[in-house]
């Protein structure tokens, strides 16, 4: 006899105000933004046993932290409100490219000797600008999905095997398409580097989530609770370009 779900709120049911919502959503804006801005161009490496250098793009430190917070949003708020947020995302890496686009452009004043400087650092390229944004619209939306559908599927238990599972794919695919259309053919990142910053994000990334995984469980069991609701995604609509509720 296969056991019911438990009673579970449906995605289109919400409390009168959700608490924490906005407060989870700047959140992942923020960390979504610092880790395109500060570390996504800058390849590092570390020195494995034996003196091997093992490269990796600086971002990965922080970036993960994005896709664990919109597991976080997803597992708690259901996949309409995370879509929400992936939009605002995407819509603040846009502006934030745009910006810079056009501070950067700006003449400098008399005098003032960071130019060079500041277009090294802020100065990207359309390549890396279309790329992060590809990637991340892409990697978010697909991290989303599957732990939506994995929820589903596990009747609610289980939650590592969500939290990971998504990451393996949301991530994955991020890394497969940032990094070679960011940076395929330009100077300083040949191809066996390429491909080696490829895994090596996509290994971290879920490392890193597998690491933080019982924070994860903590911080999602105590919005749970101070929200009062459990959510499925039995009837959402996953397109998206849906109109999200809530």
């Amino acid at each position: 006899m296969v056991n019911p779900a438990p009673p579970a709120a449906p995605s289109t049911a919400e409390p009168p105000r959700w608490r924490y919502y906005d407060l989870v959503m700047a959140a992942f804006v923020t960390i979504l933004l610092l880790s395109n801005l500060i570390g996504a161009a800058k390849p590092s490496f570390i020195t494995l046993p034996g003196g091997t250098e093992w490269s990796f793009g600086a971002g990965v430190l922080f970036f993960p932290v994005s896709y664990i917070i919109g597991d976080v949003l997803t597992e708690v708020y259901g996949y309409a409100r995370a879509r929400r947020v992936i939009w605002t995302g995407f819509a603040a890496l846009a502006f934030m490219a745009f910006m810079a686009w056009v501070v950067v452009a700006l003449p400098a004043a008399a005098g003032w000797t960071g130019q060079e400087a500041y277009e090294q650092v802020f100065g990207n390229t359309w390549r890396i600008v279309a790329a992060s944004m590809i990637a991340f619209w892409a990697g978010e939306f697909a991290n989303s999905y599957v732990l939506a559908r994995m929820k589903v599927w596990t009747r609610g238990k289980a939650l590592w095997s969500r939290t990971i599972g998504s990451t393996v794919v949301g991530q994955g695919l991020d890394s497969l398409i940032f990094y070679p259309l960011a940076f395929y053919g330009v100077a300083g990142w040949p191809p066996e580097l390429l491909w080696q910053v490829v895994l090596s994000q996509w290994a971290i990334k879920t490392a890193w989530e597998a690491l933080l995984t019982p924070f994860t469980y903590l911080v999602i069991g105590w919005l749970k609770k101070r929200e009062g609701v459990e959510i499925y995604d039995t009837d959402t609509d996953f397109s998206p370009f849906a109109r999200s509720r809530g």
